[in-house]
């Protein structure tokens, strides 16, 4: 019991060490991305639940780093392209009010790449994962990167869990809404 005990230990070190170390290397991956100004004015656009645009982005960038540093993928550019994946810099949320454009979902991919390529270089990974992230609502646009597949599953799950932590009252207000 006492070496099943110290051999836990000994792993459980193992594993924060590794995480700790595929921090720091997640956080200079993206810097110069994440701090640049064009990035930094997503903080304005409001995305799921309480979360802004760039939050939304740094959470699928960083457990896109995760899963493909796990899988010995190319986490770097699965985090560059994960934080760039919703460059569109406006509120989708009344952008049909403001341009009649009623297929955001299927549109923002080429807004996002577009404005992604003015202010970065991209590499094939990066580009895959920006404009094939809606997988499968653009149903042609299937991945073909297997961090571009990773990314897509991962935008899902992070949609789903900042939605679902709106604040009791906008829930409310958001029912109330669909009735009036």
């Amino acid at each position: 019991m006492i070496r099943k005990s110290k051999r836990y230990k000994s792993w459980k070190r193992k594993v924060l060490h590794v995480r700790k170390e595929w921090q720091d290397e997640f956080c200079e991956s993206i810097r110069d991305i994440a701090t640049h100004p064009v990035v930094l004015r997503m903080k304005l656009y409001p995305h799921h639940g309480n979360s802004n645009c760039y939050e939304h982005c740094l959470h699928v960038a960083y457990y896109n780093y995760q899963w493909c540093k796990f899988l010995g993928l190319d986490a770097r550019s699965a985090a560059r392209g994960a934080m760039l994946h919703d460059l569109f810099l406006y509120d989708w949320h009344t952008h049909r009010k403001k341009t009649g454009d009623r297929f955001h979902g299927l549109t923002h991919p080429r807004t996002a790449l577009k404005n992604a390529s003015k202010f970065f270089d991209l590499n094939e990974i990066e580009k895959d994962i920006i404009y094939r992230h809606m997988w499968p609502v653009t149903f042609f646009r299937v991945p073909r990167t297997v961090e571009g597949f990773i990314t897509t599953l991962t935008d899902k799950y992070c949609g789903a869990c900042e939605t679902s932590q709106r604040k009791p009252k906008q829930r409310k207000q958001v029912m109330l809404g669909s009735y009036q």
